[in-house]
């Protein structure tokens, strides 16, 4: 039984690491969305895309 959750384990995992490396593409904190991603999987690589950059202070 545990062996067929595996590769979910491994995807699920993945796709965390993946947001985080976008999360911080725009300038976001990645280990938040990395922990976000692990609770809401691919609607966080959903919410990641459609979300603008964030632009930085000026001070």
């Amino acid at each position: 039984m545990a062996d067929a959750r595996a590769p979910w384990f491994v995807g699920w995992g993945t796709l965390a690491l993946i947001n985080a490396g976008l999360a911080q593409g725009k300038n976001r904190s990645g280990l938040l969305w990395f922990l976000l991603s692990l609770v809401l999987g691919p609607i966080a690589t959903l919410i990641l895309v459609v979300m603008p950059k964030v632009r930085p202070t000026l001070f």
